[in-house]
Formats: structure tokens, C-alpha cells, sequence
């Protein structure tokens, strides 16, 4: 019989009955070392080596059992593992923004080429059959396409600011657009609203308001914007006054402040023409002389500039004559007339009745503070009334007047230099108490 064990028990047997037969060693004198010794080891000793895992070779001859060789791992670092996943947070976060940035990116730069790709194309046209409402755009002579288009989005007409154009150059149509004011409707199609704006029916007369008082370049902007003209057009038309029989450097002052109704298709020079004539009309029904035109025109227009009101026009027209009678010269000088000096500095749309200290010292052929008599020619155009009061004047002895309240126009008249600085005084208090009322 063999003496091979036939099973692990008999194994394990043998192996408990051949330990028990082996003599064991007596006892060693030397001492064993006590707990504080093992702490305080000396560095010299060599720190004992961990024990050896036992095997699975030592189950089977007896020298561990399962409780040892299958004790349980060590429970994992809770505070280790919560530090790994915050780190794992915080480079998803960093990847999923930077993700979305350069999403944002691209989409901000290809935004248009991504749409055409996947047929996300914001529409550029409204709806046929959604049009409703009134709107009115102005074609001025030299528009074109872009600039119709232009128009055309920013009246309502149309939903894009190339709508317009993107239709005509997509269904390759030449059009010819007219200058004139037409009446269409919100949110049309474009292919509707080229079509209204080549029916005659829904083109308007242009209609212009010129009040009195403006200088020529408004006045030509005025014209431009309801006229149907271009600007370029008009000052171009404006450039030769002798064009119009007027012996002036300058057509200032003969622009006449009316309301007029431009019919389409008439041009910038046919426009100041009539205004012209208007202005002659006016001009010869108060008497003026042929060759005193622009020299009534000159005093009519600062008439216009410094009336506060129709009634006075008159009496401001006899001190304007007082200050340039001869014989009042040794006492008063010059005309010394704010309007003349604010003209010629450029302040005349400043906004204030008040002429500031470089205006009023600059010496320019309109500032009557440094220049003797009239200035050099008109200042605005002037209407009817003053033009009237320009050969018609108040009688009466007043070298000076002053508004003392720009609210109701209150303005004082008087002969004295004493008695004009008491009423200065008061327009300054009155000023001070109304700090933006146009002082």
C-alpha cells in the first residue's frame, strides 16, 4: 500500500502526527525582548521583514488554512477616493467648457454656412398675403438696389436689409428705380413691393417745408428728404446763383420759407427755381427796388433771426436802421448784432441766443461786431413779414432791445445804454432761474 495520503484530511493528519513526534528544542536563556524594546529598537536592527502571504500549496500541506489565505482585503481610503473624484469633476467641467467655447466659436463664424448646411437658413422674406398697414419710403436720384433695400427694411417693407436686392440679383432683374415718395405696406414680399414701386398709382408728390428762419444747407436738406432729389443734385444746382438771375456770391436767403409739393421726377435745378421765384414774389410785393434785393434780403433775414415775435419785427427793423444812420455813429459804431456773429462762426444752430467769446471776436465778413454796416450778404431766409418790416420800419428813436424772457418773447426796447443794461441784468437773473431754457 502506498504511503501517499489519499485525501487533504489525511494530509493534514499526517503532517499534526509527524510534528508531534519531532523533538522539540529546549528553551533559550536568552530573554525576550519586552514591548518598550521592540519600540525602542536601536537603529542598528534591522526592522523585521512583513510575513509571506501564504500560498495556495500551503493549504494543501497543512501550513495555513482558508481563514488566513482568504481574509478580505483592507477596506479602500475613503478620503483618497473622494479627492480622485473631485479631480475626475474637474476635468470633465474643463473638457465640457472648452467643448462649448469652441462650439460658440465655430458657430459665431460659420454661422450662416452651418445653417445653409443643415437647412436652418433664417428666412429673408415674409409671406405672401401677410402685408398690411401703410409705410412710405423716398427713392432719391441715384439709388440703386442696395440702397432701396436699405430703405425698404428700415420702413417695415421688407424683412431683411437685403431682401430686396438678394431678389432682384437671384431672379436677375434690372430695374430702374425713379426718384419720389411711394406708398407701400408692412411686410410685403419683395417681389410685391418692386412691383408697387413700379406702379404710378402708389407714387406720391413729394411735399417739402421750409420755415423761416433756416439757413441754406437745411433748406437743402429739407428739400432732399421730401423732394425726391439728392442732396449731391441740389448743392450742385445751388452752386451758380446767376443761374437764377440772383447777383450774389451765395443763394442764401433765397430759398423763400413756404410749404411746396414736389411733383415726381422734377429736377434739383427746377426745385430752386421755384423757391427763387417765390422769394422775388415776396420781395417785389413789399416794394423792393430791383437792385436793392440782397440788400434787403441781408437786413430782412437778420430780422428773422432776432424777432422773437411778427409784432416786433418792425421796431428790431428800425434799430438796425438807427445803428447804421451816420449820425448815430460817434455813439454807436457797429451793428453788433448776435445772429451776424453766430452766422459767420458757425453757432447758428448752436442752440442759444447767447454768442460766445470767439464768435463774437472773430473777424469774418458777417460778425457786425468787428465789421462795420451790414454783414456780407443774408443769413437765413426770411418770409413775408420781414421782409415787409425790412422796408417798412417802426418809427422810433430805440438803439437797443434785449428778450428778457425766452418763454413768452417778452422783449424790451430802449434808447439809453443805461437803460439797455438794466434789462440785461434782468434777462441774466431770468437765465439763471431757467438754466435750459435756450440762454
Amino acid at each position: 500500500m502506498s504511503d501517499t495520503p489519499s485525501s487533504r484530511r489525511e494530509a493534514r493528519e499526517a503532517a499534526e502526527r509527524e510534528r508531534a513526534s519531532t523533538p522539540q528544542p529546549a528553551p533559550s536563556a536568552q530573554p525576550t525582548p519586552s514591548a518598550s524594546a521592540a519600540i525602542f529598537r536601536t537603529p542598528a536592527e534591522p526592522a523585521p521583514a512583513p510575513a509571506a502571504r501564504p500560498s495556495l500549496d500551503d493549504l494543501f500541506t497543512g501550513e495555513a488554512t482558508t481563514d488566513v489565505l482568504g481574509a478580505p482585503p483592507p477596506p479602500p481610503d475613503k478620503r483618497r477616493r473622494r479627492k480622485g473624484g473631485w479631480i475626475a469633476l474637474a476635468i470633465v467641467v474643463v473638457l465640457v467648457g472648452g467643448v462649448a467655447a469652441g462650439g460658440l466659436w465655430v458657430w459665431n463664424t460659420y454661422e450662416d454656412k452651418i445653417r445653409a448646411v443643415l437647412g436652418w437658413e433664417e428666412p429673408t422674406e415674409f409671406e405672401a398675403g401677410q402685408a398690411h398697414g401703410e409705410a412710405t419710403i423716398t427713392v432719391v436720384s441715384g439709388d440703386a438696389g442696395p440702397q432701396v433695400s436699405q430703405k425698404m427694411f428700415d420702413a417695415g417693407v421688407t424683412r431683411t436689409a437685403n431682401s430686396l436686392y438678394s431678389y432682384m440679383i437671384d431672379n436677375n432683374i434690372a430695374f430702374t428705380f425713379q426718384p419720389g415718395t411711394y406708398k407701400l405696406q408692412q411686410e410685403m414680399t419683395s417681389a410685391a413691393a418692386l412691383e408697387a414701386l413700379g406702379d404710378p398709382a402708389n407714387r406720391m408728390e413729394g411735399r417739402v417745408v421750409l420755415p423761416e428762419g433756416l439757413t441754406v444747407d437745411v433748406s437743402l436738406q429739407r428739400i432732399a428728404d421730401g423732394g425726391g432729389v439728392s442732396l449731391d443734385d441740389l448743392t450742385a444746382a445751388v452752386a451758380d446763383p446767376s443761374a437764377y438771375g440772383v447777383s450774389a456770391s451765395s443763394l442764401e436767403g433765397w430759398l423763400f420759407p413756404a410749404t411746396y409739393t414736389i411733383e415726381p421726377g422734377t429736377s434739383a435745378t427746377a426745385i430752386i427755381q421755384m423757391m427763387v421765384d417765390r422769394t422775388i414774389q415776396s420781395l417785389d410785393a413789399a416794394g423792393v427796388p430791383a437792385d436793392q434785393r440782397e440788400r434787403i434780403l441781408t437786413i430782412a433775414s437778420i430780422i428773422q433771426r432776432e424777432a422773437r415775435y411778427e409784432a416786433d419785427m418792425q421796431k428790431v427793423s428800425r434799430v438796425i436802421l438807427n445803428r447804421l444812420d451816420p449820425s448815430n455813429q460817434e455813439t454807436f459804431g457797429l451793428l453788433q448784432m448776435d445772429s451776424t456773429a453766430q452766422y459767420g462762426y458757425g453757432e447758428l444752430r448752436a442752440g442759444s441766443v447767447s454768442t460766445s467769446e470767439q464768435a463774437q471776436y472773430d473777424d469774418n465778413p458777417w460778425n457786425t461786431y468787428v465789421r462795420p454796416g451790414l454783414p456780407v450778404g443774408p443769413i437765413s431766409n426770411p418770409g413775408d413779414v420781414a421782409i415787409d418790416a425790412a422796408m417798412h420800419p417802426a418809427d422810433g428813436p430805440w438803439l437797443y432791445f434785449v428778450t428778457v424772457n425766452l418763454d413768452t418773447g417778452e422783449t424790451v426796447f430802449t434808447t439809453t445804454y443805461a437803460e439797455h443794461q438794466k434789462y440785461v441784468k434782468q434777462f441774466q437773473q431770468w437765465c439763471s432761474e431757467h438754466p435750459d431754457s435756450g440762454c
